[in-house]
C-alpha cells in the first residue's frame, strides 16, 4: 500500500507540473522565450478564480473566468513588454535573454500587485469534488476524486492543446512564427498576432495549474505562497525533461518528475524535497541534453 500511494502522490503532483510546463513549453514554441513569470500569472488567474467562486459559489464558473481572466493578463503582457522588448533588442550580445530577464522582474511585479490588491491575508478556494481518497477493500488511499479530476484535465488539456498545434493552420502558423517569422510574414501570417495567442492559450492553461495547485493543497491561496514558486521551478524543469518544443514531453516530463520526486521523499529522505528536482534534471541533461522528445539540433557547416 506504501508503494501504491507513493506512485498515486507522484502521478497526482505530477499531473500539476504538467500543466505548468504545458504553459511554458506553449511561450516557448511560439515566441521563443521562457516565461518565467509564469507563476505570477498562475497566482493572478487565481485571484481572479477566486473572485468568481466567492460571487457566484461554483468552482465550474470559476475556472473558465480564471482562464479567461489569465489569457488576458498574458496577451496585455505579450503585446505591451515582450513584442517590444523582442523588437528594440533583435540585436546585441543580450538580445537572447533580454525577454527572459523581463519575465523574471516581472514575476516580481506581479505577486506585489496581487499583494496591494488582495493583502497578504490568505484565501480559500473550494474545489469541486472530494479530495478524500477512494477506498479499496476496506483501505483508503491517497487519490481521490479531485486528484483524478486533475490528471483528466492534464490529458484532455494535452489532447486538445497537441490537435490544435499538430493538426490545424493555427498550429502551423504558430509553429511558423516561432522558427522563421521572417518567412512567415512573407506567407501571409501576422506573426504578432499569432505569437499573443501563444501566450494567451499559456495564460489560460498556466490559470488551470493555478486553481489546480491551490484546491489541491489546503485550499488556501496568497501572493506570498511558496506553492507557486515551486509550480514554477517543477514546471521549466518537467518541459525541460521532457523537450522544450514538446506538449507530451511536457506531460510526460511532469509525471516522471512528480513519481521520481516522491519515491525520493518516500523512501530515501524528506530533506531532499528542494534537491532532488535539480537532480533529475541534471541527469537528464547529461544523457539527452535536448530532454526526453525534444528533437536534435540539426548540424551546421
Amino acid at each position: 500500500m506504501q508503494l501504491i500511494n507513493t506512485i498515486l502522490i507522484g502521478i497526482t503532483a505530477g499531473s500539476i507540473y504538467a500543466l505548468m510546463a504545458i504553459s511554458m513549453v506553449l511561450v516557448w514554441r511560439s515566441t521563443r522565450v521562457i516565461n518565467f513569470a509564469q507563476a505570477g500569472m498562475a497566482l493572478l488567474s487565481s485571484y481572479f478564480g477566486f473572485e468568481a467562486v466567492s460571487k457566484f459559489g461554483s468552482f465550474w464558473i470559476a475556472l473558465p473566468v480564471a482562464m479567461i481572466g489569465g489569457a488576458l493578463v498574458a496577451t496585455l503582457i505579450e503585446m505591451i513588454l515582450i513584442r517590444l522588448l523582442v523588437k528594440h533588442s533583435s540585436t546585441g550580445p543580450i538580445a537572447a535573454v533580454a525577454p527572459i530577464i523581463a519575465t523574471l522582474g516581472l514575476l516580481g511585479v506581479i505577486r506585489a500587485t496581487a499583494s496591494m490588491i488582495w493583502g497578504g491575508q490568505d484565501v480559500r478556494i473550494i474545489g469541486p469534488v472530494s479530495n478524500d481518497g477512494f477506498t479499496v477493500n476496506g483501505t483508503t488511499l491517497v487519490f481521490s476524486p479531485l486528484k483524478l479530476l486533475i490528471l483528466i484535465t492534464v490529458l484532455v488539456l494535452m489532447l486538445i492543446l497537441s490537435i490544435i498545434f499538430q493538426k490545424t493552420n493555427i498550429g502551423l502558423a504558430l509553429r511558423a512564427s516561432a522558427y522563421a517569422p521572417e518567412i512567415a510574414r512573407l506567407s501571409g501570417i501576422k506573426v504578432d498576432w499569432v505569437r499573443t495567442l501563444g501566450w494567451a492559450l499559456a495564460g489560460a492553461t498556466g490559470a488551470v495549474a493555478g486553481m489546480f495547485q491551490t484546491i489541491n493543497g489546503n485550499g488556501t491561496l496568497s501572493p506570498d505562497s511558496i506553492d507557486f514558486s515551486l509550480l514554477l521551478v517543477s514546471g521549466f524543469i518537467a518541459a525541460v525533461i521532457g523537450g522544450l518544443d514538446s506538449l507530451p514531453g511536457a506531460v510526460i516530463g511532469g509525471l516522471v518528475l512528480g513519481l521520481m520526486i516522491s519515491f525520493v521523499l518516500m523512501y530515501i529522505s524528506g530533506g531532499l524535497f528542494f534537491i532532488a528536482p535539480f537532480v533529475i534534471l541534471l541527469l537528464v541533461l547529461f544523457i539527452r541534453p535536448q530532454g526526453v522528445f525534444g528533437a536534435k539540433a540539426a548540424r551546421r557547416a
